[in-house]
């Protein structure tokens, strides 16, 4: 592939990883505010292990789908390295590799210490 193909990849990839964050973030804001509003006192137990499955399924899909791009990216980031009379710009994104795993890394770890405080806050 050309620099110019493997750049616009490399903008999809960084596209899907930002947008896999969005249902997270608009579960995370509902517990958020129930909580906040002292909601899960007063439900039921099935009340309570809904909203925590819920925000751990929708967490876990967003991390397995921003994983895989992130592998994806760290492919694409050696065809970019490769390519022929790379710009600037191409040789910057190829050395971000090192970006890309702590990305990873903190995906997960951010991941679980997010859901550990969900739990928190609904189970109280």
């Amino acid at each position: 592939m050309d620099e110019l193909t493997l750049l616009k990849l490399w903008n999809t990839k960084r596209t899907q990883i930002i947008q896999a964050q969005v249902a997270p973030a608009l579960v995370l804001i509902g517990v958020m505010v129930l909580a906040s509003l002292g909601i899960f006192s007063d439900a039921n137990d099935a009340a309570k292990y809904l909203a925590l499955a819920v925000t751990a399924v929708t967490g876990i899909l967003a991390m397995i789908t921003q994983y895989a791009a992130i592998r994806e990216a760290e492919a694409l980031l050696v065809d970019l390295r490769a390519a022929k009379s790379s710009s600037a710009l191409s040789k910057k994104i190829a050395d971000s590799r090192g970006l890309l795993s702590l990305m990873a890394i903190g995906i997960v770890g951010m991941g679980l210490a997010v859901f550990a405080l969900v739990t928190w806050a609904v189970l109280g």
